[in-house]
């Protein structure tokens, strides 16, 4: 699926913090789509206000014609642009919203597990509850109708396996003691037509030694 042509034609600085966080999935796209990138850290909050939006990640595109930077911020943002420019995203539009959709479903659980983390009542925990059940029965249930290759899209790398596994990065990047328990809950409802995502992820010859890495410090079925 992925068109590697365009990669040649610009180079890319990610601001970020020296963390998984939250741009995972925008690393991930990067190197599956060779591009040529960097990532800096800019000093925490002195360089705060040298940001577009005031906060991270921020993209900047330099291409070889010399043209003006492209700046991005807004981490899905960032993640879809380059999913189409690089082929991870379908061309079709009922196909990419489909994709988008899980995408989205991703965030809204990790939003919410945030909120779970720093203290929110029960009523938010039962609810992220509800958000991890439709999360795992949907992501299966797409799998499984896509002949349980344990791709989203046919039987190569798209931007929602990606997705996925950054999304599940940042939610089990909690260091022991402090896994909260929703992080374990989401461990025991992985199924097997998720594991068979990561294992491809993890697998890929563009990613794996990156996320050797991750996976040392959160193994995401550990």
């Amino acid at each position: 699926m992925a068109n590697n042509a365009e990669s040649a034609d610009s180079t890319y600085t990610l601001r970020y913090f020296n963390v998984v966080g939250i741009i995972e999935t925008i690393r991930l796209l990067l190197l599956a789509s060779k591009a040529n990138w960097s990532e800096v850290h800019p000093e925490w909050p002195r360089e705060k206000y040298d940001q577009p939006f005031g906060r991270m990640p921020v993209l900047i595109e330099k291409s070889a014609d010399g043209s003006p930077d492209f700046v991005l911020t807004e981490s899905r943002t960032i993640e879809r642009y380059l999913a189409r420019k690089y082929g991870f995203m379908p061309t079709d539009l009922k196909e990419a919203a489909r994709q988008e959709q899980l995408r989205d479903l991703q965030a809204d659980v990790g939003i919410l597990s945030n909120e779970v983390r720093l203290g929110a009542g029960n009523e938010a925990k039962e609810r992220l509850q509800f958000l991890i059940d439709r999360l795992i029965d949907f992501h299966t249930k797409v799998l499984k109708e896509n002949g349980d290759t344990g791709y989203f899209l046919g039987d190569k790398l798209s931007y929602v396996d990606m997705a996925l596994y950054g999304f599940l990065s940042l939610i089990f990047s909690h260091p022991p003691p402090s896994i909260p328990t929703y992080v374990q809950d989401i461990k025991k409802s992985i199924t097997p037509e998720i594991k068979k995502v990561i294992d491809n992820v993890e697998s890929h010859p563009l990613l794996r030694d990156h996320l050797i890495g991750i996976t040392q410090l959160y193994p995401l079925l550990g």
